[in-house]
């Protein structure tokens, strides 16, 4: 499909949730602008990306920043002012937080080495949290996202529950959700919505990383429905309905996109 004026800003873009959306939303024309911190492996599979961008004849444009960086985020704003007036009526359609960088340790340990510390918790909660509220605002302030603007956070069911070594995390996506309902109330008057998505459990690069993390699968799959994992490609075609006009009614919501993982009392199944 030929590209539109529309424009998906994904912070997170080059594996797991953030990849998927680019690629889903690319098939129905909308443009990509890609933030991502990645060295030489992850920049191979950025440049796979653009390729694909490129056989589905959407414009893109990515940054290879830390994207919790203000410095760096107002690079990336000034790189977009410019993209969208190089192409005269041209937005940021839609903004998805899909930063997955935190700290994996406990509150509490023998050594106070091994605990989690102020800097560990500050870190996690701006990179996981609070820039989404920052990129918002700039992309307001800098007049990039208008009314049918949607702002999109990437949840998960560790925001109500504990999990070794994931407090941190889940505080974090807890402050997630919390950001966005009051960005919900606070953007309505400027036609533009903000809820976040809590996909199942996924295999992404970022749950690989947290020591329980077979245990967390075997545990989703045994609880799911239809007993397999959600895919990043389930939650990008989520995003291709909530860019649509007609989903400009769902504001301020906590959307379960994970098969009725969470919905279904396993106690009570015979497998």
């Amino acid at each position: 499909m030929a590209s539109s004026n529309y424009y998906a800003l994904i912070l997170g873009a080059s594996s797991g949730f953030g990849k998927a959306a680019a690629l889903a939303l690319a098939e129905d024309g909308i443009n990509i602008i890609g933030v991502h911190l990645d060295r030489a492996a992850g920049l191979q599979q950025v440049e796979e990306l653009k390729t694909q961008l490129d056989s589905k004849g959407v414009r893109h444009l990515f940054f290879n920043v830390n994207a919790a960086d203000p410095d760096r985020r107002e690079e990336v704003m000034q790189g977009i002012k410019a993209e969208l007036e190089a192409h005269p009526g041209s937005t940021v359609r839609m903004m998805l937080h899909s930063l997955a960088f935190g700290t994996l340790k406990p509150f509490i340990a023998d050594k106070i080495e091994d605990a989690i510390n102020q800097k560990n918790l500050e870190m996690t909660m701006d990179v996981m949290a609070n820039s989404i509220v920052y990129y918002t605002q700039d992309l307001v302030r800098h007049g990039l996202m208008g009314p049918g603007g949607r702002v999109i956070g990437l949840t998960s069911a560790g925001s109500s529950r504990a999990l070794p070594v994931y407090g941190a995390v889940s505080a974090a996506k807890a402050a997630l959700e919390s950001y966005c309902r009051q960005l919900a109330m606070e953007l309505a008057p400027h036609g533009i919505t903000a809820n976040t998505i809590r996909a199942g459990v996924t295999y992404t690069p970022a749950l690989a990383k947290i020591p329980s993390a077979q245990a967390i699968m075997n545990n989703a799959m045994m609880r799911n429905p239809s007993h397999r994992l959600t895919t990043p490609e389930d939650v990008a075609n989520v995003l291709r309905l909530l860019i649509k006009d007609e989903a400009a009614w769902i504001n301020g919501e906590v959307l379960g996109v994970d098969g009725g993982e969470n919905s279904v009392d396993m106690t009570l199944w015979t497998v």
